[in-house]
């Protein structure tokens, strides 16, 4: 009788997990549209006007663009702008951060204070949706494939929100993090979902707890990083057009001209990833040490071990090209979105399409 209970407890705890995640995908869609609101708000004439005075041609070389405003008498009266300038290395260009989402217009701001808060709720409710999924299954919630995407989606959103309360600028990242949070738990909910069940025997360890929640961390703060790299990449080529006396196009123009500068977004990405890389690097120590005691040996060229030492290695030459004066900008981009790519690969190539000892994918 005792068990028969306890399994309907565990039952009713599996099935409220699936809806707390289904329905944090319902907050974080209304958050998406939110953020999309604000950035269409924010693209009104105040950031074609703050463009065109950032970029606009000075009698003196050198000279921050000025500024007209109008008084309350009507009078005209032209303040020389500051000269607000981010540097990532020698060579860059000095170049002003953008106003950001909101475009600096009361009303875009609005909805990406809206936007933040439905962000908030939707994270509460994913993070309700893993505290009931691991009391259903009473062990740590990341056994297969389908937890540890949840998982995955839930911190990644955390480290977002952990970075606003800091008070990073990092708002323009809401947009393109929720979209990514959707079409991760879309994929979670639809083609990895596993039913509640127990772990195999390998995985019954307390460094199930210490060695995948911080291949989770890991992954979410490095998502951030290439988020970052992605980003920069964008605004390095439109801060290059302007450079070049080129004009981008409307929609360009409006969207690019918002975010920080390319500098900013590279030195962005770099902290980023140069944070993380240790915890990193033990996780693999750590779960060397678990592989010892499961298996009887700490390194056995395991497709899942290879992998991520490749992304430790993908990750290590990031690090040590983007301190090399040789290496800055675009390659150290594109080496980071590489090695954030063998992350991925390692998650869903190396666990669905090769076999091992860490094949637990439950698909």
């Amino acid at each position: 009788m005792t068990t028969l209970l306890a399994a309907a407890t565990n039952e009713s705890l599996a099935d409220l997990s699936n809806k707390l995640v289904y329905a944090s995908m319902a907050v974080y869609t209304l958050a998406f549209l939110a953020h999309i609101t604000e950035w269409v708000f924010g693209s009104r004439s105040k950031v074609g006007r703050t463009a065109a005075a950032l970029t606009a041609p000075t009698a003196a070389a050198g000279a921050a663009p000025a500024v007209r405003v109008r008084t309350k008498g009507g009078a005209t009266a032209v303040l020389d702008r500051p000269e607000v300038v981010t540097r990532s290395a020698s060579g860059t260009r000095d170049v002003p951060d953008g106003p950001g989402a909101a475009g600096g217009t009361e009303q875009g701001d609005l909805y990406g204070r809206i936007a933040v808060s439905l962000t908030v709720l939707g994270f509460l409710i994913e993070a309700a949706g893993v505290v009931a999924r691991a009391m259903s299954v009473q062990r740590a919630p990341w056994g297969n494939m389908y937890e540890f995407s949840v998982t995955f989606s839930t911190v990644a959103v955390g480290a977002y929100l952990m970075l606003l309360a800091l008070k990073k600028n990092v708002r323009w990242l809401g947009l393109i993090l929720v979209t990514t949070v959707l079409l991760d738990l879309g994929i979670a909910t639809t083609w990895l979902y596993t039913a509640s069940d127990q772990l195999v025997p390998a995985l019954h360890s307390y460094w199930l707890w210490i060695h995948v929640s911080t291949a989770i961390f890991c992954g979410a703060v490095f998502y951030i990083g290439a988020a970052g790299a992605v980003l920069y990449l964008f605004r390095d080529s439109y801060e290059s057009h302007l450079e070049a006396g080129r004009t981008p196009g409307r929609f360009r123009t409006s969207v690019l001209e918002r975010l920080p500068s390319a500098a900013s977004l590279d030195k962005f990405s770099y902290r980023i990833n140069a944070a993380v890389f240790p915890l990193w690097t033990f996780t693999i120590v750590a779960g060397a040490i678990w592989a010892g005691d499961a298996w009887g040996r700490y390194w056995g060229w395991d497709p899942k071990e290879v992998w991520s030492f490749v992304t430790w290695v993908a990750y290590a030459c990031y690090l040590h090209a983007r301190a090399t004066a040789g290496w800055k900008g675009r390659k150290a981009a594109y080496l980071a979105l590489f090695a954030f790519a063998c992350w991925i690969w390692n998650y869903y190539g190396v666990n669905i399409l090769l076999s091992g000892k860490h094949s637990y994918a439950g698909v």
